[in-house]
């Protein structure tokens, strides 16, 4: 009788707490990225306001669905042209979400002052920029093993 009864509770309880951890590790992610004021700065900068909430809806799906394939690894069939458009256009959210933060943070401020640098300050972020992309190239062509 024990054994039939922690055959379904201690799954149901590995069940729970995952979900509950999940929850709150995602909640703080949405967090951190709606108190930098990424979505909020980048419908300013686009004059998309009244778009708001449907970029919030999508980072929202974008994360939910990217973990569940990532856990489950189920297939898309939509072929190449597929997988290189979401490639371009995660590569453009994490760049602008990274800039997002490195300006909420003043870390460009601070570096230039910190290493007197006046000119050529567009270089400096595009090199960060083609740094982060052919760093994340090696790993996920290289070291992932995907």
């Amino acid at each position: 009788m024990i054994e039939w009864h922690m055959a379904i509770w201690k799954p149901l309880f590995l069940v729970c707490l995952g979900l509950g951890a999940g929850t709150v590790v995602a909640g703080g992610v949405f967090a951190l990225i709606t108190s930098i004021g990424f979505m909020a700065r980048l419908a300013g900068k686009t004059h998309t306001g009244k778009y708001a909430k449907i970029y919030e809806s999508c980072v929202v799906l974008g994360g939910t669905f990217g973990n569940l394939w990532y856990l489950y690894r189920f297939s898309v069939p939509f072929g190449t042209w597929f997988l290189v458009l979401c490639g371009v256009t995660f590569g453009i959210y994490v760049g602008v979400l990274v800039m997002s933060l490195a300006e909420s943070l003043n870390v460009t401020a601070i570096f230039t002052r910190r290493v007197r640098l006046s000119k050529g300050i567009p270089w400096v972020i595009l090199g960060i920029a083609l740094g982060k992309g052919l760093g994340a190239w090696y790993f996920y062509y290289y070291m992932s093993g995907i």
